[in-house]
């Protein structure tokens, strides 16, 4: 579904992504971990048009999208859900749900009877400001958000972070379900082991602006993160 091949980033003058290749299946989850400051979220910048590489090229479902737009990327099917959630705080939930349909040139009709399924609460808070919402609230908008512009891969920059553990196991049941369902892939950041090897399908682990070890999650043992996770 996805493809990074050799991308190099430089932010100020500073290298920070050194030749990344990065590969997601389609219709699975791969978890993107590394220690902190390796240059995760540059790539997740990068993939979706926020920062540019100074080389290397970017597949979408075998099609090069190096040259695209923020925009076209997302029209083209990446669904990003950033580190901070990034939701408007000023928008109610209903019309930040509304800015996610807006971005596919679509109406939410039908479309929010699913969000409601997967995450309940947004329904009781439709005219409540995105402002006033918990952080694990404000998380699950993002996502529904995110899904309404009915992604090929959904992004997810840390979506555990700060998060109650109740809205943690929903947030997990939410990737759980969309991968059973097999209609997208998603690439998540994740620091939280448990988490990580409960959900994904594969991984790569990241240091010093490259991607040092990857594959299935079964060949995420101990000896891996001992070398590359533990501080």
């Amino acid at each position: 579904m996805l493809h990074l091949s050799q991308i190099e980033v430089s932010i100020g003058g500073s290298q920070i992504l050194r030749g990344v290749d990065l590969h997601v299946p389609e219709k699975s989850v791969t978890c993107l971990m590394g220690r902190n400051g390796v240059g995760k979220t540059t790539t997740l910048k990068t993939i979706v048009g926020l920062l540019r590489p100074s080389t290397g090229r970017i597949r979408l479902a075998g099609q090069d999208i190096s040259s695209f737009s923020t925009e076209d990327r997302a029209l083209a099917g990446i669904g990003y859900v950033p580190q901070g959630r990034e939701v408007f705080p000023h928008l109610t939930v209903e019309e930040n749900l509304q800015i996610g349909c807006v971005a596919r040139g679509k109406k939410m009709g039908g479309a929010l009877d699913r969000i409601f399924s997967l995450f309940p609460i947004l329904k009781e808070f439709l005219p409540r400001k995105g402002g006033m919402l918990s952080g694990g609230q404000q998380q699950q908008l993002a996502i529904a958000r995110a899904l309404l512009t009915e992604p090929k891969i959904l992004i997810l920059d840390e979506p555990t972070e700060g998060i109650q553990p109740n809205v943690i196991d929903q947030i997990g049941e939410t990737i759980r379900l969309l991968r059973a369902e097999g209609t997208m892939s998603i690439l998540l950041v994740e620091q939280y082991l448990d988490f990580a090897r409960e959900l994904a399908d594969t991984f790569a682990i990241m240091d010093r602006g490259s991607v040092v070890v990857g594959g299935s999650i079964a060949e995420l043992t101990d000896s891996v993160i001992q070398k590359h996770l533990i501080v």
